[in-house]
């Protein structure tokens, strides 16, 4: 199967100082490891209580999904209310333009999900090579 080469969008041209192109103004904005996957979780349910957030986004610790929605705050991304109760109750949800950008991350969630089986394959092999160096790395070492 041959390879077709990627059309080059109009929205990927330089338009304002500071970015290469608008996938890079993308990038930027939904850098970090736990961003997208926010982002996909707000945008599930509509408001969305911190610690609903905490138990969908895995693996996350308080510290760093506290860091990620004050940078997604910041960003125009996401808005943070507080009620001003006790106890407290705080809940997120996007903003106009955090609906676009999830929006925008719908085909990266589909070519995900159609593509799993095969990228868990590529990881599993790549993690047994990366063991079995570290192992005959060892081995030498002895």
């Amino acid at each position: 199967m041959q390879k077709q080469p990627l059309s080059e969008p109009r929205s990927c041209t330089p338009t304002l100082p500071g970015f290469t192109c608008g996938l890079d103004a993308t990038l930027r904005v939904i850098s970090g490891k736990w961003k997208p996957l926010i982002l996909y979780f707000v945008a599930q349910g509509g408001p969305t209580r911190y610690g609903a957030l905490r138990r969908a986004v895995r693996d996350v610790s308080d510290k760093m999904l506290i860091q990620q929605l004050k940078e997604l705050e910041a960003d125009g991304l996401v808005k943070r209310t507080d009620y001003k109760e006790i106890p407290p109750r705080v809940d997120y949800s996007l903003t106009p333009l955090g609906h676009s950008l999830a929006q925008a991350l719908v085909p990266l969630c589909t070519w995900g999900t159609e593509n799993m089986a095969e990228v868990t394959r590529v990881f599993a092999e790549r993690e047994a090579v990366a063991l079995w160096d570290q192992t005959r790395r060892e081995r030498q070492d002895s």
